[in-house]
Formats: C-alpha cells, sequence, structure tokens
C-alpha cells in the first residue's frame, strides 16, 4: 500500500467526520438565583427591643439571599399602632426593604376592624403603607367603600383610592 493513498484515506475520513458531525451546541446557565433553603408548614417570629415586631406563617417557603417566596402565607404586624394582619395565597417577602408583595385573595385585617380584600397588594413594613392597583372591597362593620386602586396608610389612618363607591353608615350624636 502506498503511503500517499494511506493519507490520504486518513484525510478523506477526517474531512468526513468534519462534514458530517456538528459539535454540541451546550448552553451554559449561570445560576443567580439559587435558594438558599426550603422550609415546610413554618412560623417565622422577628423580635425588636419592644418585644415581638412581626409572624409569618406559610405552608412552605424558600428561601432566597434577599427574599423569602412564601406559599398560604399569614404576615402580622405588631409593629405599629394597630396590628395588622394580611392573608394571601402567595407572598414574597424582602427583607431588605421590608416589602412585602401578596398576590391572590389578599386579605388585610387590621385590629380596629378594618378589612379589604383584593388579588394583589404590597406592604411596606417601614412606612405601614398597604397599596393596591387592582379592584378591592374595603369595609368596616356595616361601611362599605368599592374602589379601583387603594393607598392605605395604618400609621396615619388615611386612605387615597380611586373610582370610588361607598356605602357609609351616618353615626348620631
Amino acid at each position: 500500500m502506498n503511503i500517499n493513498i494511506f493519507f490520504i484515506g486518513i484525510s478523506f475520513g477526517l474531512l468526513m467526520i468534519f462534514i458530517g458531525f456538528k459539535p454540541l451546541n451546550i448552553k451554559q446557565r449561570e445560576f443567580i438565583d439559587v435558594p438558599l433553603f426550603q422550609l415546610e408548614a413554618f412560623t417565622l417570629h422577628e423580635l425588636n427591643e419592644e418585644g415581638l415586631a412581626t409572624i409569618m406563617r406559610g405552608s412552605k417557603a424558600t428561601r432566597y439571599s434577599d427574599r423569602y417566596k412564601v406559599y398560604d402565607i399569614d404576615y402580622t404586624d405588631n409593629s405599629k399602632k394597630f396590628i395588622a394582619n394580611m392573608r394571601a395565597d402567595d407572598g414574597i417577602y424582602r427583607d431588605l426593604d421590608d416589602i412585602l408583595d401578596l398576590k391572590g385573595n389578599v386579605l388585610y385585617n387590621r385590629e380596629d376592624g378594618l378589612i379589604f380584600e383584593s388579588d394583589e397588594a404590597t406592604y411596606n413594613k417601614k412606612s405601614a403603607i398597604a397599596t393596591t392597583n387592582k379592584d378591592y372591597i374595603m369595609y368596616r362593620g356595616k361601611n362599605r367603600v368599592v374602589g379601583t386602586s387603594l393607598v392605605y396608610n395604618n400609621r396615619l389612618n388615611k386612605v387615597k383610592s380611586k373610582n370610588v363607591v361607598a356605602k357609609y353608615q351616618i353615626q348620631e350624636r
């Protein structure tokens, strides 16, 4: 066998491999948002100098470096004048800026009987302001307010809303 024919055969075989086979296109992913741990049926208590500040309960939670993602969340804020309790199907608590994002069947209940319901809400713990840009129903006793967006300040007891329809019982003195 001639050596030239041998090298031509090897070259032809390598050329066929190069043309016939395509390299694998492997996509590399960067996993920036990796969960730190997961909790099942938990209760988280936050204490400060004055005592119990907040309680957060849930059926399941995933802890990331900057937040908790909680299912069936039940959050109670005891750090203001009135105790406020919030419940929802899902919630994300960002502990760096103390903001709670709630989604799905949100129920906000304050100690003095004020209640509002919506599909979504955001609660800022530092400013004690609850907001929603969805339709809501707010009631206290027989008084009832329906609107399309709400900004409720728990600290100052003030409400801002759009497209309001109210049913209010005037009390005689």
